[in-house]
Parts: C-alpha cells; sequence; structure tokens
C-alpha cells in the first residue's frame, strides 16, 4: 500500500482552508486539493507491504508502525499548537508546481518529527527524502503555467491565516490514488 506519516488538520479548519484556495480560483491550471483532507506530511513512505516482509522487498506495516513509534518517542515533543498561515510553492514563483499554506507556530515540532521519522524509516530501507523539509498543506498543484502570474501575485501579496490547531498524534496514512483524486484512510494512530 501507498502510505505516508502526517499531522492530519481538525474538520473546523476546512472551511478556512476552503477561504485561503478561493484566493487562487481565477488561477487557470490549478488542481485544488480537498480541504477535508488536509494534512502535514511528515514523511512520505511510498509502498510498504501490507502483508508478512518476506512477501516484498518493501518493509511491512508492522515494522513501519514500530518505527513510526520509536521516532514519535526519540523526537521528544510533546503536545502543541500549529498555526496554518502564509502561502507558499514549490520548488519556486519561476516554476510552480505546488501552491501551500505554510506553518508558523509549530513548525519545530513538525520539523524535529520528520527528522526522527526520516532517520527511523530510512532504516528500514525507505527511500530518503531528495529535498528539504518545509512543513506546509498543500492547497493545489499546477497542471500547466496559464495561471502562474495570478499565483505569483497572490503569493507575493497575501498573507493569510488560516487558523490554528493543537497537535497530539501523528497518523500513519494510506492513499490510494483514484480517477478523482487520492483517498486517505489512517492506519494507525501515534500519540505525542
Amino acid at each position: 500500500m501507498r502510505a505516508f506519516f502526517a499531522v492530519d488538520l481538525p474538520d473546523e479548519l476546512s472551511d478556512p482552508l476552503a477561504d485561503a484556495q478561493a484566493a487562487f480560483e481565477s488561477a487557470e491550471g490549478l488542481r485544488f486539493v480537498d480541504p477535508e483532507q488536509a494534512h502535514v506530511t511528515l514523511k512520505f513512505l511510498g509502498e510498504i507491504g501490507e502483508g508478512d516482509a518476506a512477501e516484498t522487498d518493501a518493509p511491512a506495516l508492522d515494522d513501519v508502525i514500530a518505527a513510526g513509534e520509536r521516532a514519535v518517542a526519540d523526537a521528544g515533543v510533546d503536545p502543541f499548537e500549529c498555526a496554518i498561515e502564509g502561502f507558499g510553492v514549490f520548488p519556486s514563483l519561476d516554476y510552480v508546481s505546488v501552491v501551500w499554506a505554510g506553518v508558523g507556530a509549530g513548525s519545530t515540532e513538525l520539523t524535529a518529527l520528520h527528522e526522527s521519522l526520516e532517520a527511523e524509516t530510512t532504516a528500514l530501507g525507505v527511500d530518503p527524502e531528495d529535498h528539504a523539509f518545509t512543513p506546509h498543506v498543500t492547497l493545489a498543484r499546477m497542471d500547466d503555467a496559464r495561471g502562474k502570474e495570478l499565483v505569483r501575485e497572490v503569493v507575493r501579496d497575501r498573507e493569510p491565516e488560516v487558523g490554528r490547531f493543537e497537535v497530539d498524534d501523528v497518523r500513519l496514512v494510506k492513499s490510494t490514488l483514484t480517477d478523482d483524486g487520492p483517498v486517505y484512510e489512517s492506519v494507525a494512530s501515534l500519540e505525542l
């Protein structure tokens, strides 16, 4: 199964996230993410085995959960407040592929969790990240550059405050790709 570790945003931030997305609604070429599935990805795992590790080259689900538990414990992060605010893009304003809302308060704790998860999961054979970790909530993906100028303008000119929430766990999430977009299912919850 395709999986990742994440911090889920609460339901009460769905409407404020949709409001943040609305700033980009006139930008052609954007494909918006469902705000009800909003999360901060801490570590993308790719394919992991649902059964015995001997059946596949991918790490087994039980081993991934155990690694996640160790990582959360080793990160030494207690429950904390997280603020979703500001806009940004990946990889740059010159070439936009992802539009996101950033993290203000809580970014230090999220980074500590990411680094610990990175160490534990790469020890299992999961590929290491090939870019620096930037805590964020994906708002949209850019399929083509028709709306790039509007995206640039909004990112430069607006600093939205989407909202704050309490983070008290990390989730292992199964991601199933469909024609209507990904469907996420929580597989395990790891308390801070």
